[in-house]
């Protein structure tokens, strides 16, 4: 898989509430495939300083199959967010993210005060262990 050939085996994901380890983090990827056909990531802006590289990204998708607990709205979605990645010996070791994802809720349909009200109920913190 190439996703974890890029990722240390010691990789962590801290986004959006959520806290990961690398077989987490790469679980989580593929239920986004499952649930996202047509998935499209585009980089708009990227910069690198150091051992961090932070990328702003524009991804395009369709909702066709159930993600945490939402099921399939057949919406184009648009989704924007930032992502930071600290890179030591050509491997990813630590990621830091956010994404508009009341924006996304919103964009699959379900208005912004049943999209909040979802958000809070599929994302609520998980605390780092």
């Amino acid at each position: 898989d190439k996703l974890s050939g890029i990722l240390s085996d010691d990789f962590t994901y801290t986004g959006d509430g959520m806290h990961f380890n690398k077989q987490e983090y790469m679980d989580f990827m593929k239920g986004m495939k499952a649930a996202f056909s047509n998935m499209n990531m585009e980089f708009t802006h990227v910069i690198n300083e150091g051992d961090i590289v932070s990328i702003r990204f524009i991804t395009t998708s369709k909702h066709t199959g159930n993600f945490m607990g939402a099921p399939a709205t057949n919406h184009n979605l648009n989704i924007g967010g930032i992502f930071m990645r600290k890179v030591q010996g050509n491997k990813v070791v630590q990621e830091w993210q956010t994404t508009d994802l009341l924006g996304t809720m919103s964009q699959m349909g379900f208005g912004t005060l049943m999209a909040y009200a979802i958000f809070n109920v599929l994302f609520k913190p998980k605390k780092k262990k």
